[in-house]
Order: C-alpha cells, then structure tokens, then sequence
C-alpha cells in the first residue's frame, strides 16, 4: 500500500482517490487492501469501508471471498439504450463473453445519441452489439487521454486567455464581469437554472476564504452536453472557471468529473498542467477530482461530500453551499456549460447573447437530444425553441418508422409529455404548470412503438438504483413503487399517495422528483394503462 501511494499525501479528502489507485491496479479492493489503506490514512475500516461501498464503480471484496473476472463490461440499460437493444445485449452477452468475463447493469454513461453503450473495463463501445463487445473484449485496451482539436496552443492562437489576462492586470473589474453576466440572463445550466451573476454575488459577499467547485458528474440519463463541450473546446469552459474563480477570489478551484469519461479526465490534466505551466493559474490551483459512479453526486451538497472523501450524501439546507460549503468554505458550484459561456458572453456582450431566442426567451440552450429522432446530439438552439422544432429543424426528422408519440423535456426527472403538447417552449418555468421541468436540458423524443407504462418503470428503476439510502421516503419509495409499477394494474390512489410522500419528505431532488413520470403517465396517457406492460 506505501508502495502504490508513494509520495501522496494521506488526507481524508484523498480517499476516494486512493480507492482508485487500488481498483485501477488490482481490479477490485480485497479487504486486505482496505485494511492498510485505513491504517495508512489513520481512519477507522468503517470509514473506508462505507466509502468504498457506496460507489458503484468500486468492487469490494470480503475476505475469504472470490475475486471478480479480470473483464467487465457495463451495459447501460437507461432509457435511450434499452430502447435500441440493452436488454438483448444483456441477454446475449454472458453466453457470447464466457465466464471469464462479468456482465452487469449499469446507469447512465454519457452517451445517448451513441446508444445502445457498453463499458468494456473503463473504455466505452458505443452502438454497441454482441460481435463488437466480443472484439473489445480481446483487445481490452485502457483509457488514454482523448486529443481534443482544441488545444491549448491552438486555443490561444485563436485569442484564448486575453480575457482571463486583462482581469488579472485589472483591466477589467469583478463588478464589470458580474454585470455582464447578468445582463445577458446567463443562468445554471446543469439543471437549477439559479441566475450565475446573482451566484457570483452571493459567494463573493461570504468571508474568505471561499472556493470553486465545478461539477462535471451530469448523470442525468439522457444528458451528455457537459463531455460534448469538454471534448469540444476544454480551454473555453477553463478560462471562464478561471475567471468565476477570479471573481470570487476564490485560491483554489475542484473539478468533479464524472469516472464514466476517463478520457475526457485524462484530456484534462495533461490540458490543465499546459495552462499551469503557462503562469495562468498561479493564484488559483486546480484540483482535478475523479468520482466512482454515483448519480447522486451531480447535486451539489452530495458532490462536494465525494469531493472531501466521504459518501455522497446531500447535505439538510440551510446553510446553503454558498455559506457553508466545501470543506466548510463558502463555495461557488457551477456547472462545466455555464462556465464554457463565459468568454463569448463578456467578450460579445450580453446584447449578442440576448439577441437570440423564441418566444420571448432570450439567449442560447444546448440540448442533449436522444431518442427516436434520425440525428441525435447535442444541439445549440435558440432558448424558447420546442421539441417539435428540436424534431423537425435539428435532428433531421423521427426515425423511419416511427410517429411522435412523447417526449422528456429535462431528462430522468423532468416528466413525460404527449406529442400533442410538443409546442411549449422548452426552458426554465415554462414546463413547470404541466408537472415538469427542462432541467439540464435533455430531451429523449419517444414514438408510437414505445409504451409509456414501460418508460416509466425504467425511469424508476434507475432512481430505486441511484437512491443515495439516505432518507427512509426515497430509499423506500422508489423500491415500493417499481414493485407495484411492475406488478401490475397500477394503482393510482396507492401510487399517488406513494408519490406525494416521496415529494414532501425526501432530502433532495432526487426522492422529489422520481415520481414526475409516473403522474404523468396517469395524466398524459391513460390509454396506456389499459394495455399490458411492453418490452423493448
């Protein structure tokens, strides 16, 4: 164990990214493992061991107990990939891989508009089929550090860091930033929509020293925007971390990205140490934090749990994380998109951002839209835009096929709406009188070969997986109601009392808003509870 930490550090923080260390090398954590690690740290084994536990990706092994195959693959059974074939794969896979291999289920990786995806180890297949599992298998390479087009040679020729430059000269001023940002209406994007300038404010009027915390963990299934923009342009979304950092004087940024994008990770050190290197972050040091596969890290209490090593468990509000945050510092959360928007919008100004949008809604969305549409991806439209445009303008039409039956407005959570409601515009509160919500933006378009019934109870599924065990109402809810959702007839008075207890008593928005596409089913259609359950 002192061999394989070396020269780091043993604080408590560090955990998560000693357990790492250990899965990478040795494929799973034996409990002897685990034993030295604590004594290395000076932890108690409890504290260790609930730690390891909680993360998905983590493979704990008791003592005396067998060892997991060297190979795993995950195969992603949310909503997008169950609709183009995960069961099957699920079914397939076992006989086709052999013993030596282990085939589990696994949420949500990231890669929607590639589905259906498997995770051969670390390294993902996308449009994944049993032969193709088979070839990556036998090559079993490992992650590498995905070589963005946009690196930071080519970023700086194209004009890159000037902005970040003139504040830290003072040729701009932390109220002149906060200014712009706000004019332009620049809000969260990772699901709250919470005003950034109105954030920036907030945390810089607590007492330093206050921190950065960016959350790159967008578990939501159907959501993958956040890797679309750090594949895409790494140093955009860093400079404008940097300048939010600069604004709230803030010493010491952390990145918390998801495991499901080694890659991307990877991409990111080598791109961060280019920046460092440079002198541009020499009065901010950036910490790069790696999770283990948990959904409910992406909201920002559990995250910042993960972040100081412990289980991601939401945080009881008040104090908020603007007040009391990580390490018990004021802390500024934002997410990865957010803050790629910075830049554009500063250097633009906020007319130039403001000067788009539908419907009276002003700037730029990004949705992550999946589903069964002919060209799915990340697609930039103006705000106020709806699904049927998404459908008609950006995604080329619905597959040959299939007739639009419905659609998710804001992922996992935001609900279900009929095809005859697909004109509503697709941003913050305009969703919310119908029982959703837009969230992160990620649309999943459903057709007349999909049941609504079956939808849902995947939904659910997921949640029941993901539910951190925290509060009895989430924990417990989200199991009794997939076992009533997949027995069968629903019961709608049992459900709906199910739901409303879930909605009124769970910590966060995870128990919360579980129930969204069940009621929705009830409310939408009705049709589809008079038939049997259906299967892709």
């Amino acid at each position: 164990m002192r061999a394989l930490l070396g020269e780091r550090e043993r604080r408590r923080d560090l955990l998560i990214e000693h357990l790492h260390l250990i899965q990478d090398k040795y494929g799973h954590l034996s409990a002897v493992h685990l034993a030295a690690l604590a004594q290395e740290m000076k932890l108690a084994l409890t504290e260790v061991y609930e730690v390891a536990t909680f993360y998905a990706h983590f493979d704990v092994v008791k003592e005396g107990a067998k060892a997991p195959p060297a190979i795993t693959v995950r195969v992603c059974d949310s909503l997008s990939c169950a609709m183009v074939g995960a069961e099957k794969l699920l079914a397939e896979l076992p006989k086709k891989l052999g013993k030596d291999v282990r085939v589990l289920r696994a949420p949500c990786m990231g890669a929607c508009d590639r589905a259906p995806v498997c995770a051969v180890g670390h390294l993902q297949v996308h449009r994944a089929a049993a032969d193709t599992l088979a070839a990556a298998v036998k090559k079993h390479a490992h992650p590498h550090a995905y070589k963005t087009a946009k690196d930071f040679a080519a970023y700086q020729k194209d004009g890159g860091y000037k902005l970040l430059k003139d504040c830290l000269e003072g040729k701009r001023t932390r109220d002149e930033i906060i200014a712009i940002v706000s004019d332009a209406g620049l809000r969260g994007l990772g699901g709250a929509g919470f005003p950034t300038g109105r954030k920036w404010s907030l945390v810089r009027a607590e007492p330093a020293p206050r921190l950065v915390a960016v959350n790159a963990d967008e578990g939501e299934p159907g959501t993958f925007k956040d890797r679309y923009y750090l594949e895409l342009d790494p140093h955009r979304f860093l400079e404008g971390m940097l300048i939010s950092a600069w604004v709230v004087e803030a010493p010491e940024i952390y990145i918390y990205i998801r495991d499901e994008y080694p890659e991307v990770r990877l991409m990111l050190s080598d791109e961060i140490a280019k920046l460092e290197k440079a002198g541009l972050a020499k009065n901010t040091k950036i910490h790069l934090r790696r999770g283990a596969g948990a959904y409910i890290c992406g909201e920002e209490s559990a995250m910042i749990e993960s972040i100081e090593g412990k289980r991601g468990l939401p945080r009881h509000r008040p104090p908020y994380v603007a007040q009391v945050g990580l390490f018990g510092r004021p802390t500024l959360e934002q997410n990865v998109e957010t803050l790629f928007w910075v830049r554009d919008i500063v250097e633009k100004g906020a007319a130039w951002f403001t000067s788009h949008g539908r419907r009276e809604r002003k700037g730029f969305r990004s949705f992550s839209v999946s589903g069964r549409v002919k060209e799915p991806g990340v697609k930039l439209a103006p705000a106020g835009v709806t699904a049927r445009e998404l459908i008609d303008e950006f995604c080329g039409g619905m597959t040959a096929g299939h007739k639009f039956k419905a659609y998710l407005p804001g992922g996992a959570s935001g609900g279900i709406l009929p095809e005859s409601m697909a004109d509503l515009p697709l941003d913050f509160g305009t969703l919310e009188p119908h029982g959703c919500f837009v969230g992160s933006h990620a649309v999943v378009i459903l057709s007349d070969k999909d049941d609504m019934k079956a939808v849902a109870l995947n939904l659910m599924r997921f949640f029941e997986d993901e539910s951190c065990g925290q509060c009895t109402p989430c924990r417990v809810g989200t199991e009794k109601a997939v076992k009533l959702m997949a027995k069968g007839p629903w019961d709608q008075k049992l459900l709906d009392e199910l739901s409303q207890a879930m909605r009124d008593a769970s910590i966060c928005g995870l128990g919360q808003a579980a129930p969204n596409p069940l009621q929705c089913v009830f409310k939408y259609f009705r049709d589809d509870l008079t038939k049997p359950l259906g299967k892709w």
